[in-house]
C-alpha cells in the first residue's frame, strides 16, 4: 500500500500561502481573491486528511480521492513556486539588470502583463479541480482532524553508538563462531579449492546476522589470527568485477596511495585479480561477505577461485537470508541464527523504550511491553523499532494501539515488511515520512552522509522549522536524528559536523514499500515511467531509453546515485528538459555529455544541478545564471572544464557552490553578489593562486570553506569570512596556512578544521586560536613536517574531537592536555613516537588521555571511516 503525503505537501502549501510573499504578488498581479479562493478550500480539505490516511486501509475509494487530491496539490505547488519565480526575477532585473536585459524581459513571456493572465488561468484551474474533488469526498463521512498529534511528540535526539558491549544476547553466538573459525579447513588445509573455508550465518531478516559478523570482526582475538580483516557488502548485486574492487579496497590502507575506483573501473578481471594477489598474496586473512542474495553457482565459483589466493587458514563469512545459498557457498555445515530468547527480547526493547532505570516507575506499560515483545518474535530490528517508537510515550492507549494492531497478524514471509516497521513508521510525523521515502531512490547499503541528504530534502522543500529560523542545515540534522532515535539508521557515526550512516535491509525494503507510486529506481528490468512517478533514479548505463518515458510528465527528481553510472545521450537531456518542465532536483553525476543545451535555463523551477565528474564538459551555456530558483550548483571534478559562466551573481537564491575550473582568478564581485551563499567548495583547481587576492567585500554568509588539491594556492582570505563555521583544506602544496597576508583575524566562529596533506604545515597557524570559544572538531592528517602541537591548544575550550593521523614526525601531546575537558573522542594512528607514548597504561601520556570517553590509538575501523567521510565531502584522501 503506497502513501501519499497529502497532509504533509496541503500543509506546505498553506505556509507558503499564508507568508508574505504571496500576499504581496497576488495583489500586485490582481489574484489576492483567486489565491484566498484556493487557500480556503484547501484548508478546509486539509482537515479531513489525517481522517482520510487513516481510513484509506478499509475505504478503498479513499485511496483515489487521496491520490487525486495530491495531484491537485503538486500541481498547486507548481503553480506557486511561478509566483517565487517571477519575483526573483524582478530582484535581479532591479539589482543589476542591463537595459538590454529588461526589454528582453518585457518582450518574453514572464513580464508582468503576460504572468498576470497566464497564472490567474492557472490558479482558476486548480481551485475548480479542488472543490470539484472536496465535493467528492463527502461521501466518506471523514471527521476533522486539524493537527497531526505526531507533531508535538518530545523525543530524546540523540543515542551513544551501540558497539559490542551494547548489544544484547548475542554473546554465546558470537563464541560459536569464534570456535568455528578456529577449526582447520574440513578437508584439510591444503592450497587449491582447500585454501579457505567458508562459514555461512543464514536466517531471516532483521534477526542480527551483519551485527553478529561484525561483533566477531571486531573482536580483539581475531587480530593475533588474521593479519589482514576485510567485509564487503554484497545485497543485490552480485557484479564479480565490483566485488573485487570492494575486496581490494577493503584490504587497503586509505591512508597510502592506492588506485582510486574511477581507474579501477577500467580494469579488467585479469587485471583486478592481479591488484587482488598483490593484497593477499601470503596473507592469513578474514572476509566477511555480508547480506549474499546471488543462487547463481557458477558466479560464486567464479569469484571463489579468483579470491583463494591468501595464506593456508584464510576463512570466508558469509551472511545470508536463504538456506540454499549458505550450502551453494558453505564448506562447512550453515550457523543457524535463532531469535532472541524472551528475556533478552524484553531486555532490548525495554532499553530502547526508557531510558535506564525508567522503567521501574511504569510497570504497567512493561505489562503491555511484554505482550509486544512476544509479537516481534526474538528479532532484534523488530524489538528495537517498537521501543524506540514509544520511547518517552507514557499514554498506556498508545502502547496498547500498537500491541493490538491488525498488522501484527501479517505472514512473515521472505519480502515481506516486519509489522513492527510498518507500525514505527506509521507513527512519525508526517514530514519524517515523506522524507523517509527518499531513501527508495537509492540502491541497499548505500552510504548517506548527513549534508549530503539533507541538501536533497532541502532542495525539495521538505525542511520546516518548527521555530521559524532554524537554519536549513541544522533542520535537515535534526530530521536525521529523529530517524535514528527510532532505529531507522544503522552504522552511525558522528563526525562533529556530518553524520555518516546505512539503512539496514528491510528498512529499506520498508522504504520501497511505501513509496512505490511516486518513487522509481530506474534498472535494466524498467520498462516505462509511469505517469504518476515525480521521483526517480537511475542506476544501471544500460537502462537508459527513450521509449522509457512516454507518458511521465510530472518528474521533479532525476538522480544518478551509482559512482560510473551516468548520461552520455544529449538528446536524451534535451528530451528531459523538454518534457519535465517542473524538475527541482537534477543530479547528473558521472555523466560524458560535451554540451549542456541552452535550454537548461526553461527549468525555472530548478534548485539542484549537479554535473559531478563529467570529463567531457569544456564550457557551460550563460543561460544557466537565468536559474534564479537554484539553490546548489555542482561542478566538482569537471576536470575539462575551462571558465565558470559569465554573471554567476545572478544566482542570487545559490546557498551550495562546488568548483572545478582551469580558471587562474576569480571575480570577487560575482561572489559578492551571492548573498545566500552557505557552502563554497573549490576542488582540483590545479590554476588558482589566489582565492580574492585582495578583497574587501566581505562573503558574509559563507559558513563552509573547503578547498581540495588546489596544488597552486598560495593563501585564503579568511578576514573576509566573519561567519565561517566549517573550513577543509587538503593536498593544498603550495599553502602555508600560518601565512596570513591579509589582515590580522581577531575572532573566528569556527567549529570544525580539517587540515590534510599540507607539507608547509610544521605548526599549527596561530589565527586558530581566534576560535578557542567556537572549535569542536580539529582533524590533522599527514602533515609529515608537522612537528609540535602549541601549548596554546589547551584554550579550545569546546574541543569534543581531536583527530591526528599519520603525523610521523609529531613526538609530543601539550603537557596541560588535561585543560581539554570538553574532550570527546582521541584518534591518534600512523604517528610512532607518540602512539607509543599513548598506549593504554604504559605511555607516559595515558594518565592524560585516559578519562577521555572514546580513545583510539593506532586502531583503523574509525580511521577508514574517516577517510571515507571526507571522500564523500569531495576530499580524495587515498
Amino acid at each position: 500500500m503506497a502513501e501519499y503525503f497529502v497532509f504533509e505537501i496541503a500543509e506546505s502549501l498553506l505556509g507558503k500561502l499564508a507568508s508574505n510573499l504571496y500576499e504581496q504578488v497576488s495583489r500586485a498581479f490582481d489574484l489576492y481573491e483567486d489565491v484566498q479562493s484556493f487557500r480556503d478550500t484547501l484548508s478546509i480539505v486539509k482537515g479531513v486528511l489525517l481522517d482520510a490516511e487513516e481510513k484509506k486501509e478499509m475505504k478503498h475509494g479513499l485511496r483515489e480521492w487521496l491520490r487525486q487530491i495530491g495531484n491537485v496539490c503538486l500541481d498547486a505547488e507548481d503553480v506557486l513556486d511561478g509566483f517565487e519565480c517571477q519575483n526573483l526575477r524582478k530582484q535581479v532585473l532591479k539589482a543589476s539588470g542591463t537595459t538590454r536585459m529588461k526589454v528582453n524581459h518585457f518582450f518574453s513571456s514572464s513580464n508582468s502583463l503576460v504572468f498576470r493572465f497566464r497564472m490567474a488561468r492557472k490558479v482558476k484551474n486548480v481551485t475548480r479541480r479542488l472543490n470539484k474533488i472536496t465535493a467528492d469526498g463527502n461521501k466518506f463521512g471523514l471527521e476533522r482532524i486539524d493537527v497531526d498529534n505526531r507533531l508535538v511528540q518530545k523525543r530524546e535526539m540523540t543515542y551513544s553508538h551501540v558497539d559490542a558491549s551494547g548489544v544484547i544476547g548475542r554473546e554465546s553466538e558470537r563464541e560459536e563462531i569464534f570456535k568455528l573459525l578456529m577449526q582447520p579447513h574440513p578437508n584439510g588445509d591444503g592450497y587449491g579449492d582447500q585454501s579457505v573455508c567458508v562459514i555461512p550465518i543464514v536466517g531471516f531478516g532483521g534477526l542480527g546476522k551483519t551485527t553478529l559478523a561484525k561483533l566477531v570482526l571486531s573482536d580483539e582475538r581475531m587480530d593475533g589470527i588474521f593479519q589482514l580483516k576485510m567485509w564487503v557488502c554484497i545485497s543485490d548485486d552480485f557484479d564479480i568485477r565490483h566485488i573485487l574492487i570492494k575486496i581490494i579496497n577493503s584490504a587497503s590502507d586509505p591512508t597510502i596511495s592506492v588506485v582510486p575506483q574511477e581507474s579501477m573501473n577500467n580494469l579488467d578481471i585479469e587485471q583486478l585479480q592481479g591488484r587482488l594477489r598483490h593484497k593477499l598474496s601470503c596473507q592469513k586473512y578474514l572476509l566477511v561477505l555480508d547480506d549474499v542474495w546471488n543462487d547463481n553457482r557458477a558466479k560464486w565459483i567464479e569469484l571463489k577461485d579468483l579470491i583463494k589466493v591468501g595464506a593456508v587458514g584464510s576463512k570466508i563469512l558469509v551472511t545470508t537470508r536463504s538456506t540454499s545459498i549458505a550450502s551453494m557457498m558453505g564448506t562447512v555445515p550453515s550457523y543457524v541464527l535463532e531469535g532472541l530468547s524472551v528475556e533478552n527480547s524484553l531486555s532490548l526493547f525495554l532499553k530502547w523504550a526508557f531510558r535506564e532505570g525508567e522503567e521501574k516507575e511504569h510497570p504497567y506499560l512493561v505489562d503491555i511491553g511484554k505482550e509486544i515483545v512476544k509479537k516481534c518474535r526474538g528479532v532484534p530490528l523488530a524489538l528495537k523499532t517498537s521501543g524506540s517508537s514509544l520511547f518517552s510515550v507514557f499514554d498506556s492507549q498508545r502502547w496498547e494501539i500498537m500491541r493490538d494492531h491488525e498488522l501484527w497478524n501479517l505472514k512473515q514471509q521472505k519480502d515481506d515488511i516486519l509489522p513492527s516497521l510498518k507500525l514505527s513508521y506509521d507513527q512519525m510525523p508526517s514530514y519524517l515520512r515523506h522524507c523517509f521515502a527518499f531513501f527508495s531512490l537509492y540502491p541497499k547499503d548505500f552510504g548517506f552522509t548527513s549534508a549530503e541528504i539533507a541538501n536533497f530534502w532541502a532542495t525539495l522543500g521538505l525542511l520546516r522549522s518548527p521555530f521559524g529560523s532554524q537554519k536549513i542545515e541544522n533542520i535537515g540534522k535534526a530530521y536525521i536524528n529523529e530517524l535514528y532515535s527510532r532505529s531507522f539508521l544503522e552504522d552511525f557515526e558522528d563526525f562533529g559536523t556530518i553524520y555518516y550512516f546505512k539503512l539496514h535491509d528491510l528498512v529499506h525494503d520498508l522504504s520501497l514499500y511505501v513509496a512505490k507510486e511516486e518513487f522509481l529506481m530506474v534498472n535494466s528490468n524498467s520498462r516505462n515511467i509511469p505517469e504518476q512517478v515525480r521521483h526517480m533514479s537511475v542506476v544501471e548505463n544500460d537502462s537508459l531509453r527513450h521509449s522509457l518515458f512516454p507518458k511521465s510528465r510530472g518528474v521533479r527528481t532525476i538522480i544518478f546515485p551509482v559512482n560510473g553510472v551516468g548520461v552520455g545521450s544529449e538528446s536524451l537531456l534535451e528530451t528531459w528538459i523538454k518534457r519535465y518542465k517542473y524538475l527541482r532536483h537534477l543530479n547528473l553525476s558521472n555523466s560524458s555529455f560535451a554540451t549542456l543545451p541552452n535550454s537548461i535555463a526553461k527549468l525555472e523551477h530548478l534548485r539542484a544541478l549537479i554535473l559531478d565528474k563529467n570529463f567531457k564538459i569544456k564550457r557551460l551555456p550563460n543561460s544557466i545564471c537565468r536559474l534564479q530558483s537554484l539553490q546548489k550548483l555542482s561542478l566538482r571534478r569537471c576536470l575539462g572544464l575551462e571558465t565558470l559562466p559569465k554573471r554567476l551573481g545572478m544566482l542570487i537564491s545559490l546557498r551550495k557552490l562546488f568548483i572545478t575550473t582551469k580558471q587562474s582568478v576569480l571575480s570577487e564581485d560575482e561572489f559578492a553578489s551571492l548573498i545566500n551563499l552557505h557552502t563554497l567548495i573549490f576542488e582540483y583547481c590545479d590554476n588558482l593562486k589566489f582565492l580574492f587576492r585582495g578583497a574587501q567585500t566581505q562573503l558574509s554568509s559563507l559558513e563552509v570553506l573547503i578547498i581540495q588539491s588546489c596544488g597552486s594556492l598560495e593563501s585564503l582570505p579568511l578576514h573576509i569570512l566573519p561567519k565561517l563555521e566549517v573550513l577543509i583544506v587538503t593536498r593544498c602544496v603550495m599553502l602555508n596556512l600560518s601565512l596570513n597576508s591579509e589582515r590580522p583575524i581577531q575572532k573566528l566562529k569556527m567549529k570544525y578544521l580539517h587540515i590534510e596533506h599540507c607539507p608547509r604545515q610544521h605548526t599549527l597557524p596561530e589565527w586558530i586560536q581566534a576560535a578557542s570559544n567556537t572549535l569542536r572538531t580539529l582533524s590533522i592528517l599527514s602533515c609529515h613536517c608537522l612537528e609540535t602541537l602549541p601549548e596554546w591548544l589547551s584554550t579550545m575550550t569546546h574541543l569534543k574531537m581531536l583527530h591526528i593521523v599519520n603525523c610521523s614526525q609529531l613526538l609530543h601531546l601539550p603537557s596541560n592536555m588535561h585543560c581539554l575537558r570538553a574532550l570527546e573522542d582521541l584518534i591518534i594512528d600512523g604517528c610512532p613516537e607518540l602512539g607509543r607514548k599513548c598506549e593504554p597504561r604504559s605511555g607516559e601520556y595515558w594518565s592524560f588521555i585516559a578519562p577521555i570517553k572514546c580513545v583510539s590509538i593506532g586502531e583503523t575501523r574509525k580511521k577508514k571511516l574517516l577517510f571515507q567521510l571526507h571522500s564523500r565531502m569531495g576530499l580524495n584522501c587515498t
